[in-house]
């Protein structure tokens, strides 16, 4: 496997939550998985270090980023502030191209949430504000949009995951209000976009507590066997 592919492939294992937050990441078994030696798998790590969906310390390896509480508190104290400053760049810099490709996929999230999907509706929301964030334009604020859309994707298969009539309410309201981001991408209005960008961050910001995704026990085989 090329290291793009392998780049590729471990990138959506961690956003789909194949791989969990917090996991270590064992370079043999990684090896053996992919057919790579360890050589490229670790530039793909250190790679995947550098734009956040892994970590690596000395002499612990490398496991995936965390999503504890820590992390879901700084995450819900910036993502408002980055997502509506790109909205505000989006609407600015519309363009017919880039309107076209997110109406294309809000079609197909719509479609994931009519099908009840989660995961589906995980991805294209991904690929809906990373095309916002690509049309905003903006040399500061992307590094910033693509750490954050690591989180935000993971998180969103929780959000996605209906339970009840409230939580199913609150996907229907998202999905009206990416249809209404968009025309307000189209008309060119920022402060219509903000505004929007900011209440879709609402319907789950109160709901902090059911994102966090305590890191996973290390196996230690010899706390293991004396339990």
């Amino acid at each position: 496997m090329k290291k793009t592919e392998l780049f590729d492939t471990l990138r959506w294992q961690i956003l789909q939550l194949d791989i969990e937050p917090g996991s270590a990441l064992d370079e043999v078994s990684l090896c053996e998985a992919h057919n790579v030696s360890r050589t490229p798998l670790r530039e793909v790590l250190h790679r995947l270090a550098g734009e956040g969906f892994v970590r690596i310390e000395p002499n612990r390896g490398a496991s995936v980023s965390s999503m504890d509480i820590t992390t879901m508190r700084n995450f819900f104290q910036t993502a408002p502030m980055i997502y509506a400053s790109i909205a505000r760049l989006a609407a600015e810099n519309a363009n017919p191209a880039k309107i076209s490709t997110l109406r294309d996929i809000q079609r197909d999230f719509r479609l994931a949430v009519e099908a009840g999907h989660p995961r589906d509706m995980a991805i294209s929301n991904h690929k809906l504000h990373e095309t916002i964030g690509d049309m905003a334009d903006s040399p500061y604020l992307s590094p910033s949009l693509q750490r954050l859309l690591i989180d935000h994707t993971r998180m969103s298969q929780t959000f996605y995951a209906a339970r009840n009539k409230d939580e199913r309410t609150r996907i229907m309201t998202a999905c009206e209000q990416h249809d209404d981001m968009i025309d307000a991408f189209e008309a060119r209005d920022p402060s219509r976009a903000v505004t929007l960008t900011l209440d879709h961050w609402a319907l789950s910001r109160d709901r902090m507590d059911l994102y966090v995704r305590p890191d996973p026990l290390p196996v230690n085989p010899e706390v293991r066997d004396a339990v």
